[in-house]
């Protein structure tokens, strides 16, 4: 398997047992220990594996059955795009300042990450936080 193919394995795995499963203990695996990651739902970027895990912690506590599906991802050289589709109930914690409100949200977004070593060194989602926000009832629309 060549490098491309071995990031888009690497970022496929991650996905299904990270950000769908919430497993913190696997994210240790695939993603760096100086990590920054960016996302639409932390004022500031996620610098470290410790802030990476609570904001994925975060997302499991609001939104506990939260399953993310990968539409299609494009490697080149260190970087790997996905696109994908997210979607889940929001029974959990607050979230965006919102208590739970029993909805369920369904959005798609895409993700760019840069691999170093054989691990996540920097990731970026862009996705539909304004469709979830409303799907959640947190605005009008």
């Amino acid at each position: 398997m060549d490098s491309t193919e071995a990031n888009k394995a690497l970022v496929r795995a991650y996905l299904d047992l990270v950000v769908s499963g919430g497993d913190l203990a696997a994210a240790e695996r695939y993603v760096a220990e100086d990590v920054v990651f960016a996302s639409p739902y932390t004022p500031e970027p996620a610098r470290g594996i410790q802030a990476f895990g609570q904001m994925i912690a975060g997302l499991h506590a609001a939104f506990p059955d939260m399953k993310l599906t990968e539409q299609a991802a494009v490697a080149e050289g260190d970087l790997v795009a996905t696109r994908w589709h997210v979607g889940g109930t929001h029974r959990g914690a607050a979230f965006a300042g919102l208590p739970p409100s029993g909805r369920r949200f369904h959005i798609s977004g895409m993700s760019f990450y840069r691999i170093e070593s054989g691990k996540i060194v920097e990731g970026w989602v862009n996705d539909d936080s304004l469709g979830m926000l409303r799907q959640l009832g947190a605005i009008g629309g």
